[in-house]
Parts: structure tokens; sequence; C-alpha cells
């Protein structure tokens, strides 16, 4: 995820930046000390999370926070100051860190945000089942269901692969597997969720689609056969 820190206390700053090296899914895409430098960073650059500071000159973190377009970035809020915890939670956001912060709680904090994020990543249209829409760095895509091969996991992301192209989305397969109509697609491997009508063969432990091979484990094989027709 791209991160924005917002604080008028370089002190701060980099305490929260040396935190970053706790998770290598926090990618720093700048920081500021007022609101109005980060707003305009916000209009610039693909911001996906914002540690935002409260009480800063001029405008606040919380005036920030409202100002920002419906969809604006995730925020967690840092101040040192709890009695501003309500109205922050009003404003919907993923959490409120009190000053001093722990690293565990900078953690907690973290996978809250991470969660919400992959759940972003990928959604079925409602109104149109044919479709998925994929959120990758800063577009959103729409893929037919025909087009898609397969899903693969990689580290933190999962690369999407299709009959034209790949896209990599910061995702966990489970979610993705949860949000996929099932009729449609099937989890062969712990790294792999397939679509079942683009198998072009299959031989033991591997199942070719469209060139590319793709493992089956023992703890999948039995759904797979189930879902397959025999003649």
């Amino acid at each position: 995820m791209n991160c924005l820190i917002v604080d008028d206390q370089k002190i701060f700053r980099t305490v929260l930046k040396r935190m970053f090296e706790l998770d290598s899914a926090l990618v720093l895409a700048g920081e500021c000390n007022d609101a109005i430098e980060a707003h305009q960073l916000v209009a610039e650059k693909q911001i996906d999370l914002i540690f935002l500071d409260i009480r800063m000159p001029g405008m606040s973190g919380l005036e920030f926070a409202k100002i920002l377009e419906d969809k604006r970035p995730l925020i967690i809020f840092t101040t040192s100051i709890a009695e501003h915890a309500a109205e922050a939670f009003d404003l919907n956001v993923v959490d409120f860190l009190l000053k001093p912060i722990s690293p565990s709680r900078f953690l907690k904090a973290v996978e809250k945000a991470k969660e919400i994020f992959s759940n972003q990543s990928i959604a079925v249209d409602g109104n149109m089942s044919d479709y998925v829409f994929i959120r990758h760095s800063n577009i959103i895509s729409r893929l037919k269901l025909t087009d898609i091969l397969f899903f693969e996991a990689t580290g933190d992301y999962v690369k999407v692969h299709t009959t034209k192209q790949q896209y990599s989305i910061h995702s966990s397969l489970k979610t993705i597997e949860q949000k996929l109509p099932q009729n449609v697609f099937l989890r062969v491997h712990r790294s792999f969720i397939i679509n079942l009508n683009k198998i072009d063969t299959a031989e033991g432990k591997t199942l070719v689609i469209n060139h590319n091979l793709i493992p089956v484990s023992e703890t999948y094989r039995a759904d797979l056969n189930k879902r397959m027709t025999f003649l």
C-alpha cells in the first residue's frame, strides 16, 4: 500500500517511518507537515493509506478528512489527544492511535487497513455477474469472467492471469475466492484459483491452462474431480 504520513512534528514522522520497516506491504509515498501540502499530494499521487495527525497548524486532520472525496484513501488517525476519538470514528476511519504508539499497536492498525484494502481490490458487479472489477495501481479495470484464466498468489499480492495480460492486485487468495462465482472458479492449490472453463488438459497433479502449468494439491483434488464432467 502506498502510504502518506501527515504530522507537523518531524520527530514523529521519523518514528513512523521506522515502524514501516515492520511490514513490507507499507510503501512510503510521501510525508507532509500540514494538511494543505497533503491535500495537494493526494491529488497528484496514488495514496492508499494516510497516517494523519489531528492537531496541526492551519487545517486539522479532522477537517482534512472531511474535505477528501468519497473515494478517499484509508485513514489512521494519530494523536496525543484522546478526546477526539469519537469524532474521528464518525468519519469511518480505519483506526485511532494514541501517541506514543507502540509497535504492536501500530501493526494491529496496519492489519486492519490491509484487510479493508484487500476487500476493495476486487468486487463483483451485482448487476452484471459476467464481470468483476479489480483495482491495480491507481486504476480500476472491469474484467470479463470469460477472460480470466487463473489467479496466482505471490506474497502480499495476487496475479490475475487473463487471455490478454496480467494484473497484480494487493489482496489474498482467500478474499478473492470468497467473492468469485463458485460455479466458474475453483481453488486447486494454496496458491492457485482456476477458471474451470479454461482447463485444456489434466495429467496427474498438473493442469494446463493456456500453456501454463498449474499444480493441483491433494487437498483440492477431490473437489476438482467432482467439478469435471467425464464421458
